[in-house]
Parts: C-alpha cells; structure tokens; sequence
C-alpha cells in the first residue's frame, strides 16, 4: 500500500519574494523533490493547506486529524510547519488512530537550494515503513516520538526533551 502524505505547509513549501523579501506560498513543490530523490516508494498526496504553522488553528489541526483517520492507508507523512509540529503531532496522538505517523519540515525552504527538507522528507518515508503504528516527528536525520521532542530555537534542530 501507499504512503500518504498531507501538506499542511511551513517553511518547506515557501517562496521568495524577491521584490519585498517576504516568504509566501505559492504551489507545494513535494512532486519535484520526490522526484529530485529518485523516490520509487508509492505515495498519494494530498494538500490540506498551504499556512505558516504558526498561523495554524484548531480546526486546522482537527482537519489533518480528520485526514488522518478516514484515508486508506496505514502509513502517512505530513510536511508541517516546524515551529508548532511537535504541537500538532500530540493532538493526533491524542486520538489514537492506529496508524503509523510521521510529521516532518523544513528549518530553510526547499526554494533556497541549500535546505534540508529534502533530507527530512527521505527520513520521514523511511521511518514511516519502519516505525511502529505511533506519532513521530522526524528531523535532522532522527525520529522522535511525540511526546519526547521540541524544537530547540536557539540551535534550530529538533532535540528530545527527556
């Protein structure tokens, strides 16, 4: 079976406006980095929104929750904001779909050349055909489990907290 991947948006999928210098969204480029990767694992995706994870609501998180429970497939992937990710990925814990779950992102955007999204969104595939039916964040080449990360602003990668 496939994995499914929701796009919710954050730094992974924002462009550069080069006249006034503002991030912005335009189109979800996950097509092209799957394809950038050589990936050859079966996906479906589907874009859920396209936002700032900090400007993300209740309702939107209780929509990729809703996503979560009522598609087919039992492995999913969700490129997420990383400011409020480790926020999102308790809600759906809290739920307890028996799926396997995995939020990823982007600390620079996929845009700049040098991110590390395209990095992320290969962990994030890989555990998600390796890891047990749970919640996860994957970063920076790691797994975490929902309740044992955050980021870390000051160094700008994910650590547990445990």
């Amino acid at each position: 079976m496939a994995i499914r991947i929701f796009i919710t948006g954050g730094t992974f999928d924002k462009e550069y406006n080069e006249l006034n210098g503002q991030l912005y969204f335009k189109d979800t480029h996950l097509s092209d980095l799957l394809e950038m990767g050589r990936n050859k694992v079966p996906v479906e995706i589907r874009t859920l929104m396209m936002i700032d994870s900090l400007e993300m609501t209740a309702e939107d998180r209780e929509l990729i929750v809703h996503q979560c429970n009522q598609c087919d497939e039992t492995k999913i992937v969700i490129t997420h904001g990383t400011d409020t990710m480790a926020e999102t990925a308790k809600i759906i814990a809290q739920k307890k779909i028996n799926k396997t779950i995995i939020l990823t992102g982007a600390m620079i955007p996929i845009k700049f050349g040098s991110s590390d999204g395209l990095f992320n969104l290969g962990s994030a595939l890989a555990f998600a055909q390796s890891l047990p039916v749970g919640v996860y964040v994957a970063m920076n080449g790691r797994y975490f489990n929902w309740d044992n990360v955050r980021k870390n602003r000051q160094t700008g990668v994910f650590e547990e907290i445990k």
